[in-house]
């Protein structure tokens, strides 16, 4: 065949094409047949302009890094490219904490499993530099005066019960961790528009933008016009969560009718106690933060958050020491274990604690930082991974904040995935497969459940103002102060311990 043939068969083939085309336009209401595009879409490793990581992470907090930092500290994982996606501008301009300022009101309790993680990471280093505070005793009561219980990190041999830390240092403390290695990372200071998976239709944004993808990777655009390709997907945005509702993934949960005001405060002198008192409206914890500073945590109805977050800072601090000190209800009277006590016959395996009395918080003497205001709510995802995604932290859970157990949670996902991911990489085994992230929805998930459970379940239980209640709630405060064993399991479960608190 001549040059002169086969010239006009590829011309006859184009218009053949053509025909087909409008034909197929015509069938599907698509009005421009150039809509439809002649090439093949271009695939991961085939293209020079959109670059391929192995892990895409879409939110840049504090747990977001925690999971970045982790992959950058691990053998297995550290030679992974991961791309981190949140418009954040502290990500990519280097900011600095200065510790003669007062405390960020927006604190995280950390439990002792986190510290772990964090110095597993050599993240801890840097928190130990800046303002932060131990505790290693806690004590819980309620505005009937008929209960109270104290814990000591002495009843189960621990140094503390946890540590206060702002979230700005828990977060600058991850960048530096980031920072000192030669981890692939590259941030992308920008929101994530649309992601389309692997043999999938497009995920469109709420802007109307969509895409389509094949191959093995999830492809993902930003609203900056950029495009990324990735094996694995992690959402990990917040309870608002882009990716989690680009993914069509529903949600379980509901809208407590509290609110919660943090702050920071200032004493006359150093604490060194975690308190929470449970009032009629919902509790408020007295949190050390360092120095002569504290951190407030106070649920309330919507309404009262309204008129608390507006009132004079002297009034404030007045309706403050009144909600911890006798406001509300009676002071409990401390109990004499050894005085006949209903408790006494488990004397012989007494904790330290349980001989310790009830001491009222120290007296607040000023506002050290403007008041902030929120909803509160229980959310929880249906499910955590599908192929080439996975959700963690708040994006995945969300929680009321009576035990300060949010951030630990999503500390925990983050190490757990990591951990996951390095097991896929060990064995060659595709990261983004939805048998591996299985492994993770599935340990994360019963740890999650559990956690929200006995959460929603003290918050719905110290909501109700009736006398037979409020009966059975001081038999458990006096329960939790001495009965060992149960203040042990309790200890043990609120500083990381997964095991449940009531059956092991």
């Amino acid at each position: 065949m001549n040059r002169l043939s086969v010239s006009r068969r590829i011309v006859s083939n184009i218009h053949g094409f053509r025909y087909v085309q409008r034909t197929l336009c015509s069938d599907t209401g698509v009005k421009n047949p150039d809509l439809v595009s002649e090439k093949p879409l271009e695939k991961p490793g085939l293209t020079d302009d959109i670059p391929q990581y192995d892990i895409a992470i879409v939110g840049g907090g504090m747990v977001g890094m925690a999971l970045a930092c982790s992959l950058a500290t691990m053998p297995l994982t550290k030679q992974l490219s991961v791309a981190i996606i949140d418009s954040n501008p502290a990500l990519i301009n280097n900011f600095y904490i200065k510790k003669e300022d007062p405390p960020d009101p927006r604190v995280s309790t950390v439990t002792p499993a986190t510290i772990s993680f964090f110095k597993d990471m050599g993240a801890w280093e840097f928190v130990q530099q800046n303002r932060h505070a131990y505790f290693d005793k806690m004590q819980v009561w309620d505005y009937t005066g008929l209960g109270y219980t104290r814990y000591n990190a002495r009843d189960v041999d621990a140094d503390v019960l946890g540590c206060v830390v702002e979230n700005k240092v828990l977060h600058k403390s991850l960048l530096s961790c980031i920072q000192n290695t030669d981890f692939q990372k590259t941030i992308h200071s920008s929101r994530l528009s649309s992601i389309t998976f692997p043999a999938m239709s497009s995920v469109t944004s709420s802007s109307g933008t969509s895409s389509s993808a094949s191959g093995s990777s999830a492809k993902l655009e930003l609203d900056n016009g950029n495009s990324m390709y990735a094996k694995l997907v992690v959402g990990a945005d917040g309870s608002k969560s882009s990716v989690r509702e680009l993914a069509r993934i529903q949600t379980t949960g509901w809208k407590y009718s509290q609110s919660a005001i943090i702050c920071t405060v200032e004493h006359a002198v150093e604490n060194f106690c975690a308190w929470q008192r449970f009032l009629p409206n919902g509790p408020i914890a007295l949190l050390p933060i360092g120095e002569k500073f504290s951190n407030i945590v106070w649920s309330m109805n919507p309404k009262e958050a309204v008129d608390r977050s507006s009132m004079s800072e002297d009034d404030f601090v007045q309706a403050v020491n009144h909600a911890l000190d006798d406001g509300y209800g009676p002071q409990p009277r401390s109990k004499s274990f050894e005085g006949g006590n209903v408790f006494s016959w488990l004397k012989a395996d007494s904790t330290s604690s349980t001989h310790e009395g009830f001491e009222v918080p120290p007296k607040v003497t000023k506002l050290a930082s403007h008041r902030m205001a929120f909803p509160l709510s229980l959310m929880h995802a249906n499910s955590y991974a599908s192929k080439r995604l996975v959700l963690i932290g708040d994006a995945a859970h969300t929680v009321h904040p009576l035990a300060g157990q949010g951030v630990n949670m999503g500390f925990a996902d983050a190490l757990c995935l990591s951990k996951v991911i390095a097991e896929g990489v060990a064995v060659g085994s595709d990261i983004g497969e939805i048998t591996l992230l299985q492994r993770y929805e599935s340990e994360r998930k019963a740890a999650n459940i559990t956690m929200m459970a006995i959460l929603d379940g003290f918050q719905k239980a110290y909501s109700i103002d009736f006398m037979p209640i409020n009966v059975l709630r001081a038999l458990a405060f006096n329960g939790a102060q001495y009965i060992s064993p149960l203040k042990r399991k309790i200890i043990s479960y609120a500083s990381g311990n997964q095991m449940l608190p009531l059956f092991t």
